[in-house]
C-alpha cells in the first residue's frame, strides 16, 4: 500500500521481504547512536515488524505507525518513516535511514513528505517532532521547516531533546518547496 511520494521516494507500508533491513535500523550503532537507544532484541523486532505489516490508515489517527521508505523504482527498504504520537498526545513524526543512505536529501524530502501527508490528507493542525541534540543533521532539517519549541531531558534515552513544532495554516502559508 502507497502512502505517498516525493519525487525520488515512495513511503508505503512494510512487506516481509523488508523485515532484515527492518532489524538494521533498530540495531545498527550508527544509527542507534543519534536517536539514542538502545538496539533491540529479536523478539522486539519481530513484535514491532509484525504489528506494522498490514497496517490500516485508519491507525494513523490515534496510533504510532511505521510505514518503509525506499527509492523511486526500487524494492530495498532505505529506511523508516515514523507517524507518532507524543507523550503530550502531539503528532509526531519521526525517520530513520540505513548508513548507506545517509547524506542523499532523503530525510529532508521524506519530512516535507510527511508534513504534507499530515496536513493535507491526515488535516491535524499542527506536528512535532524531537530530536536528540547530538544529532545536528536531524536539527537542521527540522529548523528548515519548524520552530523549536522546548529543550528537554529524555529520561528513557539518556540524552537531551529538542522539540520542534509547526502550525498547519504556518506550513501552507510557506508553501515549502525544496
Amino acid at each position: 500500500m502507497l502512502l505517498f511520494e516525493t519525487d525520488r521516494l515512495q513511503v508505503k507500508g512494510l512487506m516481509q521481504k523488508d523485515k532484515a533491513y527492518f532489524a538494521e535500523l533498530f540495531t545498527d550503532p550508527k544509527v542507534l547512536e543519534l536517536i539514542p537507544q538502545k538496539a533491540f532484541t529479536a523478539a522486539q523486532i519481530t513484535h514491532r515488524f509484525n504489528n506494522n505489516l498490514n497496517l490500516d490508515l485508519s491507525r494513523l489517527q490515534n496510533e504510532k505507525c511505521v510505514f518503509g521508505i525506499y527509492e523511486m523504482g526500487q524494492s530495498e527498504l532505505i529506511g523508516l518513516c515514523l507517524f507518532l504520537i507524543n507523550a503530550d498526545l502531539e503528532y509526531e513524526l519521526g525517520y530513520r535511514f540505513r548508513t548507506a543512505f545517509w547524506g542523499k536529501g532523503y530525510a529532508t524530502e521524506t519530512t516535507k513528505g510527511m508534513l504534507d501527508y499530515y496536513f493535507n490528507i491526515m488535516q491535524v493542525e499542527a506536528v512535532t517532532a524531537d530530536v536528540n541534540i547530538a544529532n545536528p543533521a536531524s536539527v537542521n532539517i527540522l529548523q528548515k521547516f519548524m520552530s523549536p519549541i522546548q529543550s528537554f531531558y529524555n529520561d528513557r534515552d539518556h540524552c537531551t531533546d529538542r522539540r520542534f513544532k509547526i502550525q498547519k495554516d504556518d506550513y501552507l502559508k510557506e508553501n515549502y518547496k525544496l
